[in-house]
């Protein structure tokens, strides 16, 4: 099939489960994925996130083949996408179907009858892929009930991101803002299938290194580091001092097994803003991270077609800078 003919058809399904709900649905029509169901939700209000998962799942569906389901923030009272409400995510029943779940929110306050979706799809022993703020996904304060997946659980030590995907929030690690990230892959990884095509250096951001708790926990496994870059471009040298000695990860995968006894596959990543995905080598990171959660690591090629889909022009992070007035439509 064309490329031009599929992105009609892209854009009509997207149409279609965009006129009336609050979300996108992205049909895959062939490749590997075929078959295979992505739930991609954003929800943060600094790294653009409802602008990263519409690309991503749009890269997943079109070059593999995947059903990419995409769910935002709104704002119930006018049916916009707004980040800065943190307790309002509709479309989380998708997860029932859902063979993957991407999650990219930060500090949601989600109320009991969306919350429980996340949860039983954690519990359940499926796939995770985790994106930059997703290590401090959560912040219940609305009803005790998951509380333990908040980023400050007690309970549940750092919560949904240190239990489940290895790390919860510490801190920036350089200066936000001010010092970028070049991926610099772990000697004893590179023939890992998540890196496959990928190489020192094709993974840039101009989002900085979290710091994380070394060494991370359980059966943790990093794959790229992150060099703290003195400048905001990808030929930035890196930063001088003890901030690169040593670097720290910012991907790595482990597992997690649910409560019903079931090891779920898990990879996380602390990069993610929506100008990371200009970086051909990060979005080829995500893609491979995608087919490995779900078992076909064995189907990821020598390298991924990873090209963008449609226009993509992603305003720079920062508090406040989403788009105001976009509906999940607008996005397709």
């Amino acid at each position: 099939m064309r490329t031009s003919t599929w992105l009609a058809l892209l854009g009509a399904s997207a149409a279609l489960a965009g006129a009336e709900d609050p979300w996108l649905v992205f049909e895959g029509k062939e490749g590997p994925g075929v078959g295979k169901h992505v739930v991609l939700i954003s929800g943060d209000e600094e790294y653009r996130s409802e602008e990263a998962l519409p690309q991503l799942g749009k890269i997943l569906a079109l070059r593999h083949g995947f059903r990419a389901t995409v769910l935002f923030a709104i704002d119930p009272t006018d049916g916009t996408i707004n980040p800065n409400r943190r307790d309002n995510i509709p479309g989380l029943e998708a997860l029932r179907s859902a063979d993957l779940m991407v999650l990219f929110v930060r500090f949601r306050d989600l109320p009991d009858d969306q919350m429980k979706y996340i949860v039983e799809y954690v519990e359940s022993g499926r796939p995770i892929i985790g994106m930059r703020t997703a290590t401090h996904a959560f912040d219940l304060k609305s009803s005790p009930t998951y509380s333990r997946y908040s980023w400050r659980s007690k309970e549940w030590e750092g919560g949904f991101g240190r239990q489940v995907l290895g790390e919860t929030w510490i801190r920036h690690h350089g200066q936000h803002g001010k010092q970028s990230t070049r991926g610099i892959l772990v000697p004893e990884q590179r023939n890992h299938p998540i890196l496959r095509g990928i190489q020192d250096g094709d993974i840039w951001g101009p989002t900085d290194v979290y710091a994380v708790r070394l060494p991370l926990p359980g059966d943790s496994q990093p794959l790229v580091l992150g060099q703290v870059l003195d400048g905001m471009t990808p030929d930035s040298p890196p930063a001088p001092g003890p901030v690169n000695d040593p670097m720290m990860p910012i991907a790595w995968v482990k597992t997690y097994r649910g409560a019903q006894g079931r090891s779920a596959r898990v990879f996380t990543t602390t990069m993610g803003s929506s100008q990371d995905l200009l970086s051909e080598g990060f979005r080829r990171l995500l893609v491979n991270a995608c087919y490995w959660a779900v078992g076909l690591e064995d189907k990821i090629p020598a390298r991924s077609d990873v090209a963008l889909v449609g226009e993509y022009r992603p305003r720079p992070f920062g508090f406040n800078g989403f788009a105001r007035g976009l509906r999940p439509k607008d996005l397709r």
